[in-house]
């Protein structure tokens, strides 16, 4: 299994239920020593015999070699195992509450115990959460406990990061050995260069990010799974209702890694329009309905559409100021398409409420005079038309607040350093991370 020479470090991995066992027998196979913790003495004792305490292919061969070579060993002592390691994986369970929420308190006695035990150590401990926990955890409660029961400073006196697992249950060691992708989430960079040496040797991408983030993946990656379940559920039951095997549809709809299977529609940002997903999310959930198929996914979607029309309504009704310039009114840049526009909404609610609203849309500029839709602009929305002004630096220089609306290049600018004296608020993702720290310039979703 190990591709070239490993620095071996010495881990105390907390919590032998299914990640922390895997881990464990992964970790000593690729030349690192471990010692595994849990409250279970019946783990514990099962693990010093070369014993799985669960079911997975492979890992108890894993274990007892583990044993054998003297790389691996099972602990009920706390204190010990993290005084004879240098790096701690948290592994301990998350349990659902009743209302949902997770129930923390195996991460936060171990957090306990590791601070009161770091209280009397002198040399850097990197603590690494694998657990799977909501945003915010380790800053509101993993480093506070932490720092409070051992007296320092994290990031200055012990490391913190956030290692996500992906291991799926009967092929956990392959997942291990073959991830798609590494993810660290570090506190400070000397936490994240730990967890990077030990996972370099990984023919996997490494990826750094700040430790809410890295949370937030986690979560990400297992609910657009459940998604992905659900969507293909319903798919095939309403294929067959009508004599459709949802398989072969399915089969076929994954072959597509231009669109279907890959980045193009995952990118947060305003509303889905046009002439064709709206039409068609409506056609298949009217179909499903008139079989008596239930959908509550594909229903939902509509319904989660329109509200994000209201979210950026919402962001721009935060401003408290009256004079908006709407960049962009097709649904997407290079196009006079207008039809369900989401921008064409927005602007109606915009109007609705009083609002001084300039629209610029040089596309739609040229259709209202010359385009194929000059007669949907002039009988479907004359209102909304009637906005339109042709010079962009007058429609900037006359409002408060400037809207990226689709993403034609030349309103990128505008993103990337916002006018004086204006608020900018970004609905397509031009917004780099440099300005995402300015309080002139808000993206909808970042």
């Amino acid at each position: 299994m190990i591709t070239h020479e490993v620095i071996a470090m010495r881990i105390s991995i907390f919590g032998l239920g299914y990640v922390g066992a895997v881990c464990a027998g992964c970790l000593t196979a690729r030349g690192h020593d471990v010692i595994g913790v849990d409250v279970s003495k019946t783990k514990i004792d099962l693990i010093n015999q070369g014993k799985s305490p669960i079911v997975e292919p492979g890992l108890e061969a894993l274990l007892q070699q583990g044993i054998a070579n003297g790389r691996l060993r099972g602990t009920t002592d706390f204190a010990e195992a993290i005084r004879a390691s240098e790096v701690s994986m948290i592994c301990v369970g998350t349990p659902s509450k009743k209302n949902g929420d997770l129930g923390l308190e195996y991460i936060e006695s171990v957090c306990r115990e590791i601070g009161y035990v770091l209280r009397d150590t002198n040399r850097r401990h990197t603590i690494v959460v694998r657990s799977t926990v909501l945003p915010g955890t380790v800053k509101n409660v993993v480093i506070p406990i932490i720092e409070d029961c051992s007296g320092k400073k994290a990031g200055v006196d012990f490391g913190v990061a956030v290692n996500p697992e992906f291991l799926r249950e009967s092929t956990a060691i392959k997942d291990y050995d073959h991830p798609p992708m590494t993810v660290i989430g570090e506190l400070d960079q000397a936490s994240g260069d730990v967890l990077q040496a030990l996972y370099e040797e990984l023919d996997a991408p490494i990826i750094r990010k700040p430790i809410e983030v890295a949370e937030m993946i986690k979560y990400t990656c297992n609910v657009w799974h459940a998604t992905k379940v659900t969507f293909a559920n319903e798919i095939g039951n309403i294929a067959k209702a009508v004599g459709v095997d949802g398989r072969d549809v399915m089969d076929v709809v994954c072959q597509d890694k231009a669109l279907n299977l890959s980045q193009y529609y995952m990118r947060p940002g305003f509303a889905f329009g046009g002439s064709c997903l709206p039409k068609d999310v409506r056609a298949l959930t009217y179909r499903a309905a008139s079989l008596d198929v239930r959908a509550p996914l594909l229903d939902s979607l509509m319904r989660s559409n329109e509200s994000q029309v209201q979210n950026a309504f919402d962001l721009i009704e935060s401003h408290d100021k009256r004079k908006v310039a709407l960049l962009g009114l097709s649904f997407k840049a290079g196009t006079d398409d207008l039809r369900e526009s989401p921008l064409v909404e927005l602007a109606e609610r915009l109007i609705g409420k009083g609002y001084q609203l300039d629209i610029y849309d040089e596309n739609v500029e040229y259709a209202r005079v010359h385009g194929a839709n000059k007669e949907y602009i002039e009988s479907k929305i004359p209102h909304v038309s009637s906005l339109l002004n042709g010079d962009f630096q007058k429609v900037i220089d006359n409002a408060d607040i400037i809207v990226l609306g689709n993403r034609d290049e030349q309103f990128r600018a505008l993103a990337q350093q916002a006018p004086v004296g204006k608020q900018v608020i970004d609905l397509v993702g031009f917004m780099s991370k440099s300005t995402c720290a300015t309080s002139r310039t808000e993206g909808i979703c970042w």
